[in-house]
């Protein structure tokens, strides 16, 4: 039998997204802040700039959203949400106009996630500044690095904004509301804190005395200081006793494991502060918790996924075995320290090359994505330096003038004194948003060359090394699902998570409860968003042809 139309009921239906070109859009514009709001050219430019994209496609507007301030850090925005289900409801909308991607969403791998989603449903995300066609395998890769660099930005201002801060932590000085029992001297912002003992101080010295020499109980300590006249909780007692700022040692999650002597007064001695922790963290039946990490390198790294306690850990001694433990009070959850550092190695294999071969093309979209999506102040910096060297110019032609009896002292003070101060200015914005290629090519060329070998590099080396690790992958550490025995990643270095996305796209880390994105980020368990390598290598060299 050869005409086989007998047999077309039997012929599966077609699984590919209904798109309608000659659907209609909608317009998002958004700002970061109030007062790019309230200044309003940025939002006006937005709009013009995405209505002249639908009208140059012949594409109608149904609606607008967003006009108004909110941050793309987050992807759970009032006017971004309304949008979302606006095109959703609408069976009429095809397309998402946006100024660029990084007013869709800078949220990384979420971002990609949401576009991802909503092509499904026939829905794809326009930019008007970033020509590319989303449809395609080499257009779909580009669009999601710009989510991930638009990440990698914000990330970046933060880190800026945090360098400060870090510094004066670093210098022995503490930041942040002034701990109890102390004076700031010198209050206010920008200035050197002087903190010294105050009365109350004087009295909740008492307490850590009390605890050191007679182990007597929270309840009793504070008993005995409102009796003279200080209300202290067991509770707040027991936050004191764990904060080593009162034996004038500074430690703050802005540097992560560092310990740094402080420049205040300190109210104990180490010695009687440490004696107190080691009262409080002592356990009966033979388990003691030790100090020793170079067996626990995980220790206070990893916090649970529940309560976000850090686990700590403990040897047993009569097996001569380490454990990890939720500190949280009543907790069970144990941990043997040799299984859970083989899951971390597992965890670090997801974000590591294992095919040295897409090194070089990955570095050169990286570079290429960072420069489109630092065009506007790159090329406003060498806009200023160009200014510099016009003040320059000017300052050397006036000290010429008057060297040469042209122009009088007074002119000459005048002019130099008001061309001096615009260099300044200039100086100072352009020493706040410097960049040298030089650093972003040895960040990229060390954080590539870890990325080989990630798990042998961190079994191999000490407990300084380790650490460095991990806090180079997983910045604010990590968190430790005890139920489902996995580990959870709320931010991952954009380097390292950009290799695990490509990795995921080629069907390399396929290892199932390792790695989870943190709970809005959803794309690597995402289907049909994993494309086969000779794919990947296909938008890999379409990318390298558009440099």
């Amino acid at each position: 039998m050869k005409d086989l139309s007998m047999f077309n009921g039997f012929a599966k239906k077609g699984s590919s997204t209904v798109f309608k070109a000659d659907g209609k859009a909608v317009i998002y514009t958004r700002v970061s802040s109030k007062d790019q709001m309230d200044n309003g050219a940025s939002l006006e430019t937005q709009k013009v700039y995405c209505e002249l994209l639908a009208k140059r496609k012949g594409i109608v507007i149904a609606s607008y959203f967003g006009g108004t301030y909110e941050s793309a850090k987050s992807d759970e925005r009032k006017e971004f949400t309304k949008m979302l289900n606006y095109v959703k409801r609408k069976k009429d909308i095809s397309y998402i106009i946006v100024y660029s991607y990084e007013r869709f969403s800078r949220t990384g791998a979420n971002g990609a996630y949401i576009s991802d989603q909503l092509k499904k449903q026939g829905i794809v995300t326009l930019s008007a500044t970033q020509d590319l066609d989303p449809w395609s395998s080499s257009g779909e890769f580009q669009q999601n690095m710009f989510y991930l660099w638009g990440q990698f930005d914000n990330n970046q201002r933060r880190d800026k904004c945090v360098t400060g801060m870090q510094s004066k932590v670093r210098k022995g000085y503490w930041i942040g509301a002034t701990p109890f029992g102390y004076t700031n001297l010198n209050p206010g912002n920008g200035k050197i804190p002087n903190h010294v003992v105050n009365e109350e101080g004087k009295l909740l010295r008492k307490a850590f005395l009390w605890k050191a020499e007679h182990n007597m109980a929270h309840t009793e300590i504070a008993k005995r200081l409102k009796d003279k006249g200080l209300n202290v909780t067991d509770k707040k007692l027991s936050k004191y006793f764990r904060n080593p700022f009162y034996c004038g040692v500074i430690v703050n999650s802005i540097v992560p494991g560092e310990v740094i002597e402080g420049k205040h007064e300190a109210m104990i001695s180490k010695e009687t502060f440490l004696k107190i922790h080691n009262l409080l963290q002592s356990r009966e039946d033979g388990v003691k918790y030790t100090l020793d990490d170079e067996n626990l390198p995980l220790k206070m790294f990893v916090r649970s996924s529940t309560c976000n306690t850090p686990y700590t850990g403990y040897i047993v001694r009569k097996k001569g075995l380490y454990y990890y433990k939720n500190r949280r009070k009543g907790s069970k959850e144990n941990k043997s320290a040799k299984i859970m550092h083989q899951k971390f190695k597992e965890l670090l294999t997801t974000f590591s090359f294992r095919d040295t071969k897409y090194i070089p093309p990955f570095k050169e979209i990286l570079t290429y994505t960072f420069y489109e999506m630092n065009k506007e102040r790159l090329e406003d910096i060498k806009r200023k330096e160009n200014e510099l060297k016009q003040l320059q110019t000017k300052l050397d032609r006036i000290e010429e003038r008057f060297v040469f009896e042209e122009i009088s002292k007074d002119q000459y003070d005048k002019f130099r004194s008001k061309l001096e101060q615009e260099k300044y200015q200039i100086e100072e914005e352009v020493q706040k948003n410097d960049f040298k290629s030089s650093n972003l090519e040895k960040a990229l060329d060390l954080g590539l060359q870890y990325s080989c070998n990630l798990p042998l590099l961190w079994e191999s080396g000490d407990i300084e090394t380790k650490r460095a690790i991990q806090f180079m992958v997983f910045p604010n550490g990590i968190l430790y699902d005890f139920k489902n025995d996995a580990f959870r990643t709320p931010r991952v270095n954009l380097i390292f998570d950009s290799i695990n996305l490509l990795s995921s796209s080629c069907g390399v880390n396929k290892k199932e409860n390792l790695h989870f994105q943190n709970e809005d980020s959803l794309l690597v368990e995402s289907e049909g968003f994993e494309p086969s390598s000779k794919q990947v290598i296909q938008q890999l060299s379409t990318r390298l042809v558009l440099v």
